[in-house]
């Protein structure tokens, strides 16, 4: 529904601002995905696209929650710096994946 885009982008750029982010230029999309939500950080043009799932499985319906969706993206902007450092160092790729995940996920609980 295009009103869970519109309160998914307001709830982005809430966090955005609250976390410091101001600097990037984003950019939305809604549209299939294989998750709720996902983003895409390109930190040295400073330009990030963030996007929602248009077309949610069934059984997914019940699990949705717009908010937290786009906390957990801005979460990813927020560390996106770190994962980047990261990649430059002598972990594989899945290790460094699960670590921000990690983050994310406990800083989401963290932060209201």
């Amino acid at each position: 529904m295009i009103k869970d885009f519109t309160a998914f982008r307001k709830y982005f750029q809430e966090y955005r601002k609250l976390f410091g982010l101001t600097g990037y230029k984003i950019y939305f999309k809604y549209e299939p995905l294989d998750s709720f939500a996902s983003i895409v950080i390109n930190r040295k043009q400073m330009v990030a696209t963030v996007r929602l799932n248009s077309q949610l499985e069934k059984e997914d319906k019940l699990f949705k929650d717009i908010k937290l969706s786009a906390k957990h993206e801005a979460l990813h902007l927020l560390v996106g710096r770190l994962e980047g450092n990261a990649r430059y160092r002598y972990s594989s790729e899945n290790e460094i994946y699960e670590a921000v995940e990690e983050l994310v996920v406990k800083l989401g609980e963290l932060i209201k």
